[in-house]
């Protein structure tokens, strides 16, 4: 990876200057590399205090630290990055697309080799001495635009399994009575004047027979 692009880690603002913070500047870390918003946001005096530096649209984002090892991105917005993000600038003959979905298909090999047992971080000296097999740049691109294709596919469904799931857990908190109520709050149309629901312990409704006991003289 060293021989195929430029790359640094950021730092972050002493937390007890509020002079660095509430600025304009997002602060990207690494559970936000795949995000458009940011939590924090820092002043350009923070930036100049510190040790975080500037990524641009487009770049890798790449999660070194804690429970998102691994994790990597192309960076949405144009901003500043801390210790525990590496960011990867390709030069001109390598696609940042094509990295990155390399990336992610080798991260449980990358964190199988390096942390072992989920211990410890990764570092820039370690990605930098990763091997990649490219293709000439008009198939990487190809190669990257296709599965990020496929990504944005995936996320568009996942968020429609999402809403799907809450709109289920509303209805089903609606189209059943509540404690102390014999009707639900919505019903179907054709059930709009049907008489109001009966409450039955469940053993009133249930055919239930004792299984046949038996002894067992042998565990073969």
């Amino acid at each position: 990876m060293g021989e195929v692009a430029v790359s640094f880690s950021g730092g972050t603002p002493s937390v007890g200057n509020s002079k660095y913070y509430n600025g304009e500047i997002p602060f990207i870390r690494s559970a936000e590399i795949n995000s458009a918003i940011t939590e924090l946001y820092l002043t350009e005096e923070g930036l100049k205090n510190s040790s975080a530096k500037m990524v641009n649209v487009g770049d890798i984002l790449y999660a070194l630290y804690g429970a998102t090892s691994g994790e990597v991105g192309i960076s949405k917005i144009n901003g500043a990055i801390n210790q525990a993000i590496l960011a990867i600038k390709p030069y001109d003959a390598y696609n940042s697309k094509f990295i990155e979905q390399w990336l992610k298909n080798q991260k449980k090999n990358i964190i199988d080799k390096y942390l072992q047992g989920g211990q410890g971080n990764l570092s820039a000296a370690i990605v930098k001495k990763l091997l990649i097999p490219f293709p000439t740049l008009p198939e990487q691109k190809a190669i990257g635009d296709f599965f990020q294709t496929l990504d944005r596919s995936i996320d568009l469904h996942q968020r429609e399994l999402e809403n799907l799931k809450n709109r289920k857990k509303s209805l089903l908190q609606k189209m059943f009575p509540k404690n102390g109520e014999s009707v639900p709050k919505i019903r179907f149309p054709e059930f709009k004047n049907a008489p109001a629901w009966e409450q039955r312990k469940l053993g009133e409704i249930l055919g239930y027979e004792q299984p046949t006991k038996y002894i067992v003289n042998s565990t073969d």
